[in-house]
């Protein structure tokens, strides 16, 4: 059974998405369910009765405004960088050598091939991970004292 909608309740939840910078509103009213999300239009009809919710395309005469993160805020992919050194084991990350120590990098330091970058501690063993080459710490991916897992992105060196 095809519901006739009056498609200004589309166009004033699409002006309250814009006007107040929301990802996603949703309206429902008797037996009649819409969902709007920014980027993605959809519309979601429900009959009270129905046991299976549908998910049509909503109109797309007026498509909404999508706004783009500037350059420096849209994330990397660090894990495919080809300076990026991952956790050869579960443990946990020490940044330091002890307690009230210096860090052995910070972000920006330059590094020379096999010196440390950090600590990590499994089975009551420090295990010390060293730079396999050389260059500028461009990514810190861990904090001390954090949980690693094997493959975890740790630095990128560049």
């Amino acid at each position: 059974m095809k519901m006739k909608l009056d498609e200004t309740v589309f166009d004033k939840l699409a002006e309250i998405l814009k006007k107040h910078e929301l990802s996603e509103i949703e309206y429902k009213d008797d037996d009649v369910k819409i969902r709007l999300t920014r980027g993605a239009v959809t519309q979601d009809v429900q009959k009270q009765d129905a046991p299976k919710e549908r998910e049509v395309s909503a109109l797309q005469q007026s498509p909404l405004e999508v706004k783009h993160a500037p350059k420096e805020e849209i994330k990397e992919n660090w894990s495919d960088h080809p300076g990026a050194v991952k956790s050869p084991m579960v443990g946990t990350c020490y940044l330091a050598p002890e307690p009230g120590a210096q860090n052995f990098v910070v972000l920006g330091d330059v590094v020379q091939k096999d010196q440390p970058l950090l600590i990590i501690e499994a089975m009551k063993v420090m295990n010390l991970i060293k730079a396999p080459k050389g260059g500028k710490v461009v990514h810190m991916a861990v904090s001390n004292t954090e949980p690693v897992e094997y493959g975890q992105l740790l630095v990128v060196i560049e």
